[in-house]
């Protein structure tokens, strides 16, 4: 039986090489606070020089408002290494994101967001846009057995790492996933007192 880590809407974003300052403009990145980022996310893309919503990007479709999943292709979120790109994603309500590749930092970033990063293959990926093709998607994320599911018992698998996977099952991050060692910890460390007392 499977057990659904996320679903939702899909936007299908037909680009490669979406680099960090598409995601969000360096303009936008002068708040130390982590919220009001969401309005930010595509800036350039989403809107005309008038501040109008642009009719021609896909965000703006009305079939896509309330997307939670993102599709994509390869090397999603090269750049500057600002985490503020993955927190513009998180508020606008994308918690899924399949793509081709990612950028290592953007990658880990995310994940230590705690936002579900997939990666497929060239092949893959375009048969996901061709479903895309065909209609709005409503696709349901089974992490547990790394499946994405499109409903008449339609799916597709994928790999991740044994240590995110847990971690976003878990909802822990890197600090929460160390913290829940602290009882190995603590024997160690009393250990080493008892053998080496002049450690200290």
């Amino acid at each position: 039986m499977s057990q659904i880590f996320k679903q939702g809407l899909v936007c299908p974003l037909d680009k490669n090489n979406v680099d960090t300052d598409q995601i969000i403009p360096k303009q936008f990145l002068t708040s130390v606070s982590r919220d009001g980022f969401a309005e930010a996310l595509f800036y350039d893309w989403r809107y005309l020089a008038d501040g109008a919503a642009n009719p021609e990007f896909v965000l703006n479709y009305p079939q896509y408002q309330g997307a939670s999943i993102l599709l994509t292709r390869a090397n999603f979120g090269c750049g500057s290494s600002r985490e503020h790109a993955p927190w513009a994603l998180q508020q606008y309500g994308f918690n899924v994101i399949i793509a081709e590749s990612f950028a290592d930092i953007f990658f880990n970033n995310s994940v230590n967001n705690g936002m579900l990063l997939i990666t497929l293959s060239k092949t893959n990926i375009e048969l996901l846009f061709n479903r895309c093709a065909q209609g709005p998607q409503q696709w349901q994320i089974d992490l547990a057995s790394q499946e994405i599911l499109f409903g008449n018992n339609a799916a597709m698998g994928f790999n991740i790492d044994p240590d995110i996977k847990q971690r976003l099952l878990s909802g822990l991050d890197f600090i929460g996933s160390s913290e829940q060692l602290n009882p190995q910890i603590a024997a160690f460390e009393a250990q080493r007192r008892s053998n080496l007392p002049w450690l200290g």
